[in-house]
């Protein structure tokens, strides 16, 4: 069972927390002298060494300053950073729009070779069409209050996707059978998307199977997530977007991936299952 990324992202900053403290008591002193000699309130020591409050590059600088070992800042922070960007917030890489977040996945898809995402919500970006990713950056939009380059948005994902059909890439593509029912947009939107997923199930570099409603579950529908190359996996929640790093929680979502992938159908069944969901619009 993948740990839950609100878990990988809490242990991340306890282990700073936990240095920290290894760092005052080395040195021999108390957290209320840490807080005199760095000119703080008492409390901020101890809610740096907790992982209550996160610390800024001055605050590490100004501890281990405070501890005489300014040589260790640089790695401190650094850990810091990589705690940091474990959880990135929505509204923070969304507050210009959603264009320049979609422009920030291009160098990591271009260097990635194997691809591998479970979708229990949506068509996978690669392969959204025009029409069902203007409909679902706009409901995104909406739904968070960004302002409004749903176009522009909508423009640089179909082109960072051409990973799919040029370079040295393979897509290793699952979805539940939940996603091809679900509309977003509307019908004539729907039927565009899942008859491209027809036509792209004949690319050499994607391998696209949808697990069905009737599939006997090993493995729980869980949230969607990517793995690249089997360096990183980033997981989507409501609220912000989790990357994990640490090689044995990538090594849950691969495991993950396979369960997932023993459940699905492909091919000829897949291909029907696409299509009744189309003859199910009406």
């Amino acid at each position: 069972m993948p740990t839950p990324p609100s878990s990988s992202v809490a242990a991340a900053r306890k282990a700073v927390g936990d240095r920290l403290r290894e760092i005052r008591r080395d040195a021999g002193l108390t957290a209320k002298e840490v807080a005199q000699r760095a000119g703080w309130y008492p409390s901020k020591a101890s809610r740096l060494e907790n992982a209550v409050t996160p610390p800024s590059d001055a605050d590490i600088r100004a501890w281990c300053a405070a501890c005489g070992v300014d040589d260790a800042a640089a790695d401190l922070i650094a850990a810091s950073r990589s705690a940091d960007n474990m959880y990135v917030e929505w509204r923070r890489v969304q507050r210009t729009g959603l264009r320049r977040l979609q422009e920030s996945y291009v160098p990591l898809f271009e260097r990635t070779r194997v691809f591998r995402v479970y979708c229990s919500n949506v068509v996978p970006g690669v392969l959204q069409t025009h029409a069902y990713a203007t409909a679902l950056l706009s409901a995104i939009t909406d739904f968070h209050g960004t302002p409004n380059d749903v176009a522009e948005a909508v423009e640089a994902r179909l082109t960072r996707s051409h990973v799919v059909r040029e370079g040295d890439h393979r897509f290793a593509l699952l979805m539940e059978e939940s996603v091809l029912r679900h509309r977003v947009g509307d019908a004539e939107t729907m039927a565009g998307q899942l008859g491209y997923l027809l036509s792209v199930m004949a690319y050499p570099s994607v391998s696209l199977g949808v697990i069905p409603f009737s599939a006997s579950r090993r493995m729980w529908m869980i949230e969607t997530f990517s793995v690249y190359d089997e360096e990183m996996a980033q997981v989507e929640l409501l609220t912000a977007q989790v990357n994990v790093t640490a090689p044995s929680e990538v090594g849950q979502y691969l495991k993950a991936f396979g369960e997932m992938a023993e459940l699905a159908v492909y091919g000829a069944k897949a291909r029907a299952l696409i299509t009744a969901a189309v003859d199910a619009l009406g």
